[in-house]
């Protein structure tokens, strides 16, 4: 079987590695002539564990090219996944014109049976507009030649996305025909010998499923947040509140740790999505917008917490940053917190030290030369007057505190991630904050 994957972007090199890696014929496009040079010679543009290894040996092995020729790789093709992206317009509904691009681009190349699917993420109604662009083509052509369009949305999670993608939770299809069916179950058979589950639907229940798997999971995320910050005023410990609430299967323990939001290329960009589908059918999506209202407030309590302890004074002082990615195991610094916050330390005055063990490339289209970049943790503390985790990378769990203390002009430690202990920090002498933990009422910069 061939397969062409238009997008060579995260979804797209995941989506191709893997089903190269199981022997299927992959084709993948994109319109940037460097970008498909640089895949070409083994040079990937993104930071996800497993994959360089994954692309470089199917590439060798003849079963993954890169092209920017969509005309060529449609050629013998059986089934194209649209995966290039959907940014979101400034009203917050996502911007189709990649995807229909795809779309016209099929109907004017194809000249046999092709199913189209859509691995995007789209909002509802989206195959119908892709099934249109593409029958216009075909139309403008004065062809007779069937076509498929189905939704099959990703549920990859960065830096995890190689496993999810071998032995996903589910595999969601959306589909109005019995041809795309037999095809899309012979495409994912290998995934599925293990029992990891197939689930058939309707095209627009499937796009709406990839929506509101998001919006269920972010808004687990802003919960808990505002109990942690309820936590603090209280006095209560929210690390002793998740564990308690974590052991009801109704609920379970992932995706309620406290921390300051959640970022990324997904779920900021589909809550937004979906409160736009809501509001385009006059139904007002209440409780994802006070999601997305507590996210955009949580991604700056570390700055309120350091600006409360220099006594609203930073002008001058040196924050150090460990950690700039949305999360571990990525470069990616889409909608991550520390833009907003390191943006904000600049505004007050102070100047910012980073350190982070994959994203200081990435962080630099962001931050150019406003803060100061180092490929050392430790030596990003010297002279600085405090230290603030805003990414849970693993090689922070357990640094030399002693060593920390003697960098650092003040011994505080302002943890976005909740992953130090707070007696342990309070026993090294630390000025200790976190999230949702009230660790201490008097604690001030030293004067």
């Amino acid at each position: 079987m061939k397969v062409t994957i238009v997008g060579s972007g995260y979804v797209g090199l995941v989506t191709g590695a893997c089903f190269s890696e199981v022997g299927i014929n992959v084709v993948c496009v994109d319109i940037d002539i460097k970008k498909i040079d640089n895949l070409n010679n083994g040079i990937i543009p993104i930071y996800e564990p497993g994959l360089e290894e994954m692309l470089m040996r199917n590439i060798k092995k003849g079963r993954l090219s890169f092209t920017t020729n969509i005309a060529e790789a449609i050629k013998d093709s059986e089934v194209l996944f649209i995966s290039v992206g959907t940014p979101p317009d400034e009203d917050g509904s996502a911007d189709l014109k990649y995807v229909l691009a795809v779309a016209r681009d099929c109907g004017k190349n194809m000249d046999d049976y092709l199913l189209v699917v859509t691995k995007s993420t789209v909002p509802v109604g989206t195959s119908e507009k892709v099934k249109k662009a593409l029958q216009d083509e075909l139309d403008k052509r004065k062809v007779n030649i069937k076509f498929d369009v189905a939704s099959n949305p990703e549920f990859l999670k960065e830096g995890a996305a190689i496993a999810d993608f071998l032995k996903p939770d589910r595999i969601v299809i959306g589909l109005d025909s019995p041809r795309a069916e037999d095809l899309m179950r012979s495409l994912y058979k290998p995934f599925t010998l293990n029992g990891h589950p197939l689930i058939f639907m309707d095209i627009v229940s499937a796009e709406m499923t990839k929506y509101a798997a998001n919006a269920m999971l972010a808004t687990k995320i802003s919960f808990i947040n505002d109990i942690a910050n309820l936590c603090e005023i209280v006095g209560a410990d929210i690390n002793l509140v998740r564990n308690g609430i974590g052991s009801d299967s109704r609920i379970g323990n992932k995706f309620i740790y406290p921390g300051i939001g959640y970022g990324g290329s997904c779920f900021p960009k589909d809550v937004q999505a979906l409160i736009r589908t809501g509001s385009e059918y006059n139904y007002e999506l209440r409780i994802l917008k006070a999601v997305e209202d507590v996210n955009n407030d949580q991604k700056l309590v570390i700055f309120d917490k350091i600006n409360n302890y220099f006594k609203g004074d930073l002008k001058n002082k040196t924050i150090t940053i460990w950690g700039l990615s949305f999360k571990p195991q990525t470069d990616d610094m889409r909608e991550a917190p520390a833009l907003k916050i390191v943006k904000k330390l600049l505004e007050a005055g102070a100047k910012v030290k980073a350190y982070d063990p994959v994203a200081m490339e990435e962080a630099k289209n962001h931050f150019g030369d406003t803060i100061s970049y180092y490929n050392d943790p430790h030596e990003a503390l010297i002279d600085s007057d405090c230290l603030a985790i805003l990414t849970e990378w693993p090689e922070f769990k357990f640094p030399n505190f002693k060593i920390v203390s003697k960098l650092l002009n003040n011994p505080a430690i302002f943890d976005g991630r909740n992953i130090y202990d707070k007696v342990e920090m309070k026993n090294y002498g630390f000025d200790y904050f976190c999230i949702g933990v009230n660790t201490t009422k008097n604690s001030v910069a030293s004067s």
